[in-house]
């Protein structure tokens, strides 16, 4: 079972925001949060931050499993373009510049492995049918 864990209005271009998603998409939660901790880029500390809500959701959707059982991995993560503030910075000639600050929304997706299927079970569902 997959839980979801959002973060909108975070004040980060999205490009610098997707550098950094795109080093732990479809990685182990562990190797996930290792990556994070290691890189420089900024967005990390609110992507590890964001990938540990994921983890704690998935923990109250499923308080029966063990997390250290549960084979977690990073299933998606999206950085979608948020709202984007207008400044005019002064430029020569009496003339103005437009500034546009960037803010993202990201969405990560935190599942479990599916358990294989062994043929055993494969045969008792077919011998059921």
């Amino acid at each position: 079972m997959e839980a979801v864990a959002r973060l909108k209005n975070v004040p980060t271009s999205p490009r610098k925001m997707r550098l950094v998603a795109d080093l732990v998409r479809g990685k182990r939660v562990g190797l996930a949060l290792s990556i994070l901790k290691h890189t420089p880029n900024h967005a990390s500390i609110r992507l590890e931050k964001l990938l540990l809500s994921a983890v704690a959701n998935w923990q109250a959707k499923n308080p029966e499993e063990k997390l250290e059982e549960a084979d977690l991995y990073v299933k998606t993560i999206m950085v979608d373009g948020g709202r984007m503030l207008k400044r005019l910075r002064p430029a020569p000639q009496g003339r103005a510049h437009r500034i546009r600050k960037r803010s993202n929304h990201v969405t990560l997706v935190v599942d479990a492995f599916a358990a294989p299927v062994t043929a055993d079970e494969v045969e008792t569902t077919e011998n059921a049918n």
